[in-house]
């Protein structure tokens, strides 16, 4: 059986304070030492403080030359890439639990995602390109639609005014509104929990269900157009033809509509002012 230690007399206890003044004593008159060397060392009475900042701008003076050199910026360089490749590699994060689905699902992503994007690109280049083309073709019209929205603006700005103010003045009732809908909504919060993850059971049964029809049914019209190809490309160039003869009659239907909009536009405003210019006769002709 392990003995219980005796406690220390009072002679122990003296001996240790003493100690224990002495030792701080000790550290007192070190520290007070080492101010006075500091101080004397950056006295500028002295000189002493002159010269150790004489020492200090040429060795940070060599310093920045030794840093400037090739080497160097190349060693700096270099750490700076071991760095930046540490912290992209997100070393805090691989010991995460979290990590290695996230790892999985952005490899599986990158994996599906990137034949998906090399297939697309030609065609999401050319759509930009016509999408310009249509951009510049139209930009007439941009100002034009610019001061439709511009009228609109201005014209719905006194209606929005007055909502404001009449919301502004009915905040009591609107208060009393949002307090009923909360208390009324907020005990289907759960319910509606309930039946989302219902809904997302059944959901995923469905699709599960419907997944190999959906398959057989895409097969299916796949190979339909496949042999149906012929008959859709005859039937496009049959439209197309049909446009191309109709194009003419399409041209000269506007501009025969076009002549006798001019005209009645002409004679409206004769008739509207009557006391503009009367030397100016216009006659229309049926073409």
């Amino acid at each position: 059986m392990a003995t219980i230690p005796s406690l220390p007399s009072r002679d122990d206890v003296a001996r240790i304070a003493r100690s224990t003044t002495d030792i701080t004593g000790q550290l007192l008159d070190t520290a007070g030492n080492i101010t006075r060397i500091a101080i004397n060392t950056f006295d500028p009475r002295d000189g002493s403080g002159a010269e150790v900042l004489r020492v200090l701008r040429q060795t940070t003076a060599e310093l920045a030359e030794a840093s400037a050199s090739p080497e160097a910026q190349e060693a700096f360089y270099r750490i700076v890439d071991t760095l930046t490749r540490l912290g992209t590699s997100g070393a805090p994060l691989a010991v995460h639990p979290v990590s290695e689905p996230a790892q999985a699902l952005l490899t599986a992503l990158g994996d599906s995602l990137l034949p998906v994007l090399d297939a697309v690109e030609p065609a999401v280049e050319e759509a930009a390109e016509a999408l310009g083309e249509l951009v510049d073709a139209t930009s007439p019209l941009l100002p034009a639609a610019a001061g439709v929205v511009a009228g609109v603006l201005l014209a719905l700005a006194p209606l929005i005014r007055a909502a404001a103010d009449v919301l502004r003045d009915s905040s009591p009732e609107l208060r009393r509104i949002a307090d009923a809908l909360t208390a009324a909504l907020a005990p289907l919060v759960p319910l509606q929990v309930a039946l989302a993850e219902r809904a997302a059971a059944a959901g995923v049964g469905v699709v599960r269900v419907a997944l190999p029809p959906l398959a057989d049914i895409t097969e299916a019209a796949a190979a339909g157009l496949k042999a149906g190809r012929p008959l859709l490309i005859a039937g496009e160039e049959f439209v197309v033809s049909g446009l191309e003869r109709l194009q003419p009659l399409l041209l000269v239907s506007a501009s025969r509509v076009g002549r006798v909009a001019r005209a009645g536009a002409v004679r409206v405003t004769a008739a509207v002012s009557p006391a503009a210019e009367r030397g100016v006769v216009v006659a229309v002709h049926p073409v």
